[in-house]
């Protein structure tokens, strides 16, 4: 089955957004000598520990220092832009590196309520959002719904669309549409199996897609020792609980661990209910088990450790544990 990765892109303690965008192609790389089906980079706006901002910006980037895998968005923040313009984003990509480029979409923000207003959107920009979608679909295709009005590049490209979401919502629309649906199980949990369930139900073929399609997203953490794995995994938990909720400030990992404890905490903790930790094996087993729980045609991983080395041991276990790097050396 296709594994791929979700890279976040994160800016590190001390380190800068280059630093960020260099850690990206070096994991890049490896994914591709690894045998990963694709890598996709998701929008987010004002975080300082996320440089994926200018998602089409970074995956050329990338496209330029790799040769092979898929790159895509995980995705466009579609309320937030003109399909025009994500059009003949996308489609400068395909055509400088056809047959690698996905598009994901989502509705959601990617960011805050005052950060929305300083993009010039509102929130009602989301109730669009079906329609656009459509839009979109039009320029990338040989017509536009839009008389008159051609994405070029763009025009032809037909760069695969991808619906994500974490409720029903996006669900029936990726099946409305024919389109694969992409759930965000790695953080928000909860709808997982009604979501998919209403997916496969509702489904109708496309031009794109005869059958459904389910990605669904998964954390894992996989180390050489259940104790290596298991630390990585605490590391990571508060590093996120102290970005959520901490709101900016430091703590020590006593405080940290004290934070994890309230109700707060516990929602971050309740985000990373998906989480593949421990041994190869460990991983493998976890993983086959989520895969059948999920319905999923393909996982997406994120791999949540913030040493960036024991995050690329992490990607380089699981290829080795899921066979991937035996077909990608075929």
């Amino acid at each position: 089955m296709p594994i791929s990765i979700l890279d976040l892109a994160s800016i590190a303690d001390n380190e800068t957004a280059r630093d960020s965008f260099a850690a990206s192609v070096e994991m890049a790389q490896h994914a591709e000598k690894w045998g990963y089906e694709r890598i996709w980079y998701a929008e987010h706006h004002n975080m300082k520990s996320i440089a994926s901002s200018a998602t089409s910006v970074l995956i050329g980037h990338i496209a330029a220092h790799t040769s092979t895998i898929r790159l895509g968005a995980g995705g466009v923040m579609l309320p937030n832009h003109s399909p025009l313009v994500i059009a003949e984003q996308f489609g400068t990509l395909a055509t400088l590196h056809p047959g690698r480029i996905d598009l994901g979409l989502g509705r959601a923000p990617g960011t805050d309520q005052k950060t929305l207003r300083a993009l010039h959107r509102s929130p009602s920009s989301a109730d669009s959002f079906p329609h656009d979608v459509l839009e979109l679909q039009g320029y990338l295709s040989d017509e536009s719904t839009i008389p008159g009005v051609e994405a070029i590049p763009g025009k032809g490209t037909h760069v695969p669309l991808y619906i994500l979401g974490s409720s029903l919502f996006g669900a029936r629309l990726a099946a409305a549409l024919g389109l694969p649906y992409a759930f965000a199980s790695h953080f928000a949990p909860d709808a997982l199996e009604a979501a998919v369930a209403a997916y496969r139900r509702e489904f109708q073929p496309s031009r794109q897609l005869e059958h459904p399609y389910v990605i669904a997203g998964v954390n894992v953490i996989a180390a050489d020792s259940q104790r290596d794995a298991m630390r990585l995994f605490e590391d990571a938990q508060r590093f996120r609980v102290t970005r959520l909720v901490g709101k900016g400030r430091s703590f020590t990992r006593e405080e940290a661990d004290l934070l994890l404890d309230s109700p707060a905490g516990q929602q971050v903790r309740q985000m990373g209910r998906y989480s593949a930790v421990g041994t190869a094996s460990e991983v493998a087993q976890y993983l086959d088990e989520f895969t059948g729980h999920a319905a999923a045609d393909e996982l997406i991983v994120l791999s949540a450790a913030t040493d960036r080395d024991a995050r690329l041991r992490s990607l380089e276990i699981l290829s080795e544990v899921s066979g991937l790097d035996s077909v990608a050396s075929r």
